[in-house]
């Protein structure tokens, strides 16, 4: 009864949390379906990643504030600073996950695993033939909380994430991928400087504190 009390006042606390956080309130005047929106939000003012025009592939996409925030910096100037959720989009996104994904206007979404040939064979025909000029990664396997088991599980996504921008980035292109500090980060880190000429680690601060939660940038392929 005692570890039933503890957890029902560990579920009491971060929804008291959720609700009083700032950036859950942004995401549901602005629209999002999440608050990680404004972490790509941050990176992309960070670093100018997002430009009009550009093909983009959105890795582990839902439950869509990615997506959102890339379709809406892709609305043209007259929608404004904040972009426009629906109507002329200049730009091509293309969104994937295992998990299904309510529609957004404008992007190609395919539901799979990025594991599996199928599914990026799927993702290679949906290019049509064009490199993307940036891959976005929030993908993240269900933590077990065996810390060797899940930096391994971390590992495998990012180093596919690697993999595909290898055979579908511009040489020029960046990659945005979500990590976690502790065991296997640092070559992490090594894997980005040995497959991108700059690398830099953001943590925004719309990532909690307490999460160890940060993300990894590449830009500019290194040609093996």
């Amino acid at each position: 009864m005692k570890i039933k009390t503890k957890s029902k006042k560990v579920n009491k606390a971060w929804l008291a949390d959720h609700i009083n956080d700032p950036y859950v309130k942004m995401a549901q005047r602005d629209g999002y379906r999440s608050r990680a929106a404004y972490k790509l939000k941050e990176i992309d003012e960070t670093l100018g990643l997002v430009r009009p025009g550009q093909v983009v592939v959105d890795l582990g996409a839902a439950p869509g504030a990615w997506s959102q925030y890339l379709r809406r910096r892709f609305a043209p100037k007259a929608a404004g600073a904040g972009g426009a959720a629906v109507g002329e989009l200049n730009g091509r996104l293309i969104a994937l996950d295992i998990l299904p994904f309510e529609p957004v206007e404008g992007v190609h979404f395919i539901q799979g695993d990025f594991r599996e040939d199928t599914v990026l064979a799927q993702l290679h025909e949906a290019l049509q033939g064009q490199q993307a000029d940036l891959v976005v990664s929030d993908m993240a396997p269900n933590l077990s909380g065996i810390e060797s088991a899940d930096a391994a599980r971390i590992a495998d996504l990012v180093e596919l994430a690697v993999e595909f921008c290898e055979g579908h980035l511009k040489p020029s292109g960046a990659l945005v991928c979500k990590v976690f500090h502790g065991s296997g980060y640092s070559q992490l880190v090594e894997l980005f400087k040995r497959h991108f000429r700059t690398v830099k680690p953001i943590k925004p601060k719309a990532s909690r504190d307490r999460s160890a939660e940060t993300f990894l940038v590449g830009i500019g392929l290194k040609r093996s």
